[in-house]
């Protein structure tokens, strides 16, 4: 649970060769609060010339006719991104799937330097998945996210991954 906190609290960015996404909930086309957060502080990284790509994760959830990914780079298109520097990776349901297309993405590539955008609670288990599956990895949380700024809901979040972590760490998932 410390070491969740404590990657939680810890910017890495860096120059990469991508800046990684990792979806969340949208509605009916609108990213989620919490995704907006994501995907904002990716514009932001991007803006800072830290990385040439973004990559946007993400699936369709229950009772949902748009996939996440999608969403997520029309909202970056609309921010100003160039259209060929978002590129949506559809279709993952959780986040070993999602950094396992990152992978994909990367093949053939000699470097594979990505930098991860989540909430902080995810950072810790996003940079052990992403390194198992030979991605030299960084993370930058999204601070703006809804549930950073709720103490009770980033806590229950923080505790969470405190359990995710360890079973990450033996099982790689």
């Amino acid at each position: 649970m410390v070491m969740v906190a404590v990657q939680a609290s810890h910017d890495q960015a860096t120059n990469a060769d991508a800046i990684v996404v990792l979806g969340a909930a949208q509605y009916n086309g609108r990213p989620s609060p919490v995704f907006r957060a994501r995907l904002d502080h990716a514009a932001a990284l991007y803006q800072r010339g830290l990385a040439p790509t973004v990559l946007v994760t993400g699936g369709i959830g229950a009772h949902d006719t748009l996939d996440e990914a999608n969403v997520g780079r029309d909202y970056l298109v609309r921010l100003h991104i160039p259209d060929d520097a978002v590129i949506p990776l559809a279709g993952a349901d959780d986040t070993f799937r999602s950094i396992e297309q990152v992978t994909r993405w990367f093949q053939g590539r000699e470097s594979r330097r990505v930098l991860l955008v989540s909430d902080g609670f995810h950072m810790l288990r996003l940079q052990i998945i992403a390194r198992r599956l030979g991605l030299t990895a960084y993370t930058s949380p999204a601070t703006g996210s809804p549930i950073h700024a709720s103490v009770r809901r980033n806590t229950g979040y923080l505790f969470a991954e405190g359990f995710k972590v360890p079973f990450t760490w033996l099982f790689q998932r």
